[in-house]
């Protein structure tokens, strides 16, 4: 079943530069039932195109409680006792970029995601015979 429903929201963030302190900046989450198992958030950095990046959702929800993800997206929250801060570290070939974002913030967008696409059931919001036909038809 194709459902174009989705969430956004947009968090203040930090880009933390070694050496020289954070640098504010603004990030968008996006998430859409017809890709039930994506985030992507997009960096405000400039006046050009924002930069993308997509990653799972229950690799973002899983860094809400402790480390999550060994690749290219790393996620985990601050060990201080009462901090609001999530951690995510982005690397590319390009280079790396390490965030502090605001955790309560992040986990009301998860939550509200979970409103569109209840966890576990997010096989149940793809077309699988029209992803095979894209794909072969893009062949």
């Amino acid at each position: 079943m194709m459902n174009s429903v989705t969430v956004s929201a947009e968090l203040g963030l930090s880009l933390v530069v070694p050496e020289h302190g954070a640098v504010p900046l603004v990030a968008s989450l996006d998430y859409c039932a017809d890709d039930p198992y994506a985030i992507k958030m997009a960096f405000h950095v400039g006046a050009d195109e924002p930069v993308e990046w997509i990653f799972g959702r229950e690799l973002l929800a899983a860094g809400l409680d402790g480390p999550a993800g060994e690749g290219d997206v790393q996620v985990w929250p601050e060990g201080t006792v009462g901090a609001d801060i999530l951690n995510i570290a982005l690397s590319s070939p390009f280079g790396e970029a390490h965030f502090e974002a605001p955790l309560s913030d992040t986990a009301e967008f998860l939550q509200s995601t979970y409103g569109i696409v209840p966890s576990g059931t997010e096989s149940d919001f793809i077309d699988v015979d029209s992803e095979l036909d894209e794909l072969l038809w893009q062949a």
